[in-house]
């Protein structure tokens, strides 16, 4: 008898077991699927650990976007062709970028608008191993960029201005920005392209600056979005509130400083604190589009990148 209570009582606790579990899948399946429709329904930015992104980290960590009253997400990613990659494929409507990718992006028939430029910089560090103390002293030697970027851009324009054989400098493409310094840490690059602020933390470290966009005029940093905001109002009032979240966020680093938001910068950006304080002064400007002359360089140089590939692929052309 006794037995028999035991049983009946193992299979109430049983059953009672089972209908939990179960009932915590289809919870969960649910909240799965609260979570999804919410992040279908948010603006998604994807961002990159450089310094060109802090105005969307400020706003962020301001909670500007909440207190504006739209649901804008940030999406991570560690290199730019990742970034480029969520936006064609619709995971995000918007990233923080460069204009000769999203060139490249647009000609292959992509619908996308410039928001804004942004303040990005990329300097040509060589190994301060190497022994490479001027751009001449390049050939034969590697240098790490991303291709169909603006780094190949200025890869190329930095092998032009000393008439080297473009094909005498082996571009090696490394992705991610924090490898690309990692291997210039651990002497495994002759030369390579870094925004801020992670070439400051290598000019840190006495590797040697061969080449600054910043002396070129080059205005290539950019913020662009899908062309989604046009026919949904919620995706304009979400763009909207975007922009002005962005200039507040600029207004206070204007004023603050950069240093001013150093575990941000830290955190982000995965540099040591000691970079943020040597950081030179950056002026973080409002929405406002790229210049039509940096938009058409981009342009230009994607359409001979495009003859060139053609060319190889069919030789007898």
């Amino acid at each position: 008898m006794k037995r028999l209570i035991y049983a009946i009582i193992l299979s109430i606790v049983f059953v009672a077991c089972g209908q939990s579990y179960e009932e915590t899948k289809r919870l969960s399946r649910l909240e799965r699927q609260k979570q999804l429709r919410a992040d279908s329904a948010a603006l998604k930015i994807a961002v990159l650990p450089t310094l060109d992104c802090l105005p969307l980290f400020v706003a962020k960590d301001l909670n500007l976007f909440d207190s504006l009253g739209a649901d804008i997400r940030l999406k991570y990613f560690s290199s730019q062709i990742d970034c480029d990659t969520a936006l064609v494929n619709k995971r995000v409507e918007g990233a923080v970028t460069d204009l000769v990718r999203m060139e490249r992006i647009r000609r292959a028939g992509h619908d996308i608008f410039y928001s804004t430029a942004t303040n990005a910089y990329w300097i040509l560090l060589s190994n301060r191993n190497s022994r490479i103390k001027e751009l001449k002293q390049l050939d034969d030697k590697m240098m790490a960029m991303t291709r169909y970027s603006v780094t190949d851009l200025l890869g190329e324009h930095a092998v032009d201005s000393v008439k080297l054989e473009q094909d005498k400098v082996y571009r090696v493409q490394i992705n991610d920005v924090r490898i690309r310094l990692s291997m210039l840490k651990n002497n495994e690059m002759d030369a390579l392209l870094l925004p801020e602020p992670q070439a400051t933390e290598a000019i840190a470290e006495k590797h040697k600056v061969l080449m600054d966009s910043r002396k070129l005029d080059w205005q290539m940093g950019v913020v662009a979005f899908r062309n989604i905001i046009a026919n949904d109002t919620l995706r304009q009032r979400q763009y909207d509130v975007f922009v002005k979240a962005y200039n507040m966020a600029c207004d206070s680093i204007n004023r603050y400083g950069v240093k001013h938001y150093k575990p941000l910068v830290t955190k982000y950006c995965q540099v040591k604190a000691s970079t943020v304080d040597i950081l030179k002064p950056l002026k973080y400007n409002h929405v406002a589009p790229p210049r039509d002359k940096d938009v058409e360089m981009a342009r230009r140089w994607m359409e001979k990148k495009e003859r060139e590939l053609k060319k190889i692929n069919n030789p007898g052309l």
